[in-house]
């Protein structure tokens, strides 16, 4: 599917022609592109000593964004923390916007960044306490999970309007998901993924990162061992067939995103192979 690039604003769209400088652009859920400009130029600029002073990061595979539009863009990626891993992509879209490769130093990207990105969150997981309520204005989509809540697996009414909200970011600009909806290592990849990309086309790109666990605590806001590798991989863009099942899609994002389960450990024992 061919994205076209839209542009809302908050003036009648005969006045909106005149704001050059997008001062009064918005993002399809209502937010002010140049606040969200202004929140992560601070957020960035006190989170970019986490991965390139206390911790070192290593980026592969950056060539893959250089030729990418501005929109319709899917990437899928593990997860490891709530919000170290987000903060780091955010880093990176900002810095290959700025012809950065492979790279997030020096940080002068903060000055003009994307803005048009965003990632899946957990609803209650944005609804604890201040500062995700501030991540969740620098683009968090946020769902009802059906499957888990609090931390226990749960089995509840399915969030039918999750996937038309991502559609609405897919068509503004880059979204960041994590099939699998947990940290937890080798969770399989929800089925809801697959449907995601039937139902808009969009360009995937799988993501892979590590080291983000062992270095952060789960929320990923406090050290836990500083002078951490960490590292995000990204690879080229997925393709598939019309006629593909989704089971098969969901194990080809398994593959793709590294997290299928060795197969000489039990589900349980999966869950807690280190880190390598």
């Amino acid at each position: 599917m061919t994205f076209k690039k839209i542009t809302y604003s908050a003036l009648p769209s005969w006045l909106a022609r005149l704001d050059f400088l997008g001062l009064f652009e918005k993002d399809p859920f209502g937010n002010f592109l140049a606040i969200k400009r202004l929140l992560i130029f601070i957020l960035g600029w006190f989170t970019y000593y986490r991965y390139t002073a206390v911790n070192k990061i290593r980026i592969t595979g950056t060539e893959n964004l250089m030729d990418l539009p501005d929109q319709g863009v899917l990437f899928l990626s593990n997860h490891q923390t709530y919000f170290a891993d987000v903060i780091a992509f955010f880093h990176i879209f900002c810095a290959v916007k700025w012809g950065y490769k492979d790279t997030m130093s020096p940080p002068f990207y903060l000055l003009s960044p994307r803005a048009r990105m965003y990632y899946v969150a957990a609803a209650e997981t944005m609804r604890g306490g201040f500062l995700p309520k501030v991540f969740s204005m620098g683009g968090a989509i946020t769902i009802e999970r059906s499957w888990r809540a609090n931390g226990e697996d749960v089995k509840r009414q399915l969030d039918t309007s999750a996937q038309d909200r991502i559609g609405m970011g897919l068509e503004h600009g880059w979204v960041v998901s994590f099939p699998q909806g947990t940290t937890k290592p080798y969770a399989p990849v929800r089925k809801g993924t697959a449907h995601l990309i039937n139902d808009h086309h969009p360009i995937v790109i799988p993501v892979v990162i590590n080291g983000f666990r062992r270095a952060f605590d789960k929320k990923g806001l406090r050290f836990k061992k500083r002078n951490t590798r960490l590292t995000v991989q990204f690879k080229p863009p997925m393709h598939f067939r019309p006629d593909e099942s989704v089971e098969e899609m969901v194990a080809r994002v398994t593959q793709a995103i590294e997290q299928e389960a060795p197969r000489d450990a039990s589900p349980g024992e999966a869950s807690q192979q280190p880190e390598v």
